[in-house]
């Protein structure tokens, strides 16, 4: 990082000063190599806001409804509905940014899946999975996930399918909130928007009754993922090491 970076970064809340004197010296939190990016003060102010309309349009819309809206119908909301509000410039454009901006400066690796931020997803082409607030591509993402439950048992169940490109956006600004503004460390746990496979075919399957764990390495550890292991019609896409710069996800399942 160089010295005009750092003091502009230094110039952040203190919330952020433990993490950047921690990059300057190129070792992060955990003792780790890094050249980590973060946000600048602008924009985290943007994140936070933006981030909180998304909440508040998500609540509207309803769980299971929001996996698959469109950028174009969550304005719509936006504008329409007081308590959600209408999106501003400076979130507008932070949503442009996210959206169409190359990750490989954040160590993010993976090819593009979706070439348009208003991705439409027609609901004949979609089966919403009972007592899941899920949905799945019909053809092979269906047959393959009907297969696992025949294959595996009972106590797998589907913990993440389609996600369109606002619930993809929205789990990337937690990651970026979580991180505090670190966009690199976010890029390493969940795929940007424009980058993710839910949008076009594979899914997240977990253990019933495990909860959060079920998004940890901890999964790797089950019963459920040692059948899965065992199958030929699908195969893990981000295993240890990969080359997407992706987290290890046992739980994640590749359509192939």
């Amino acid at each position: 990082m160089n010295r005009r970076n750092f003091l502009t970064f230094t110039a952040l809340t203190p919330l952020f000063a433990r993490d950047l004197m921690a990059v300057e010296d190129n070792i992060n939190l955990n003792n780790e190599i890094t050249n980590s990016v973060y946000l600048p003060q602008k924009e985290w102010n943007t994140l936070v806001m933006l981030r909180n309309r998304i909440r508040a349009l998500k609540k509207y819309v309803g769980f299971a409804n929001f996996n698959i809206l469109s950028f174009n119908d969550s304005l719509f909301y936006a504008r329409n509905y007081s308590a959600i509000g209408k999106f501003t410039k400076d979130e507008l454009t932070l949503i442009d940014k996210l959206f169409y901006e190359d990750p490989q400066e954040y160590g993010f690796y993976g090819i593009k899946t979706c070439f348009n931020l208003n991705n439409k997803i027609s609901k004949k082409d979609i089966k919403k999975i009972p007592r899941t607030g899920h949905y799945l591509f019909r053809g092979k993402p269906l047959e393959d996930y009907k297969r696992l439950k025949q294959d595996v048992g009972s106590s797998l169940i589907l913990t993440s399918g389609i996600r369109n490109t606002m619930k993809q956006l929205s789990l990337y600004c937690d990651k970026i909130y979580k991180h505090k503004g670190n966009i690199t460390r976010a890029s390493t746990s969940i795929a940007p928007p424009a980058y993710s496979y839910h949008t076009t075919s594979d899914f997240d399957v977990g253990r019933k009754g495990w909860g959060h764990k079920n998004f940890t390495a901890q999964f790797a550890q089950t019963k459920e993922f040692r059948k899965i292991r065992k199958l030929n019609y699908i195969s893990m896409r981000y295993t240890i090491n990969n080359q997407d710069g992706v987290r290890y996800e046992p739980w994640h399942i590749k359509v192939i």
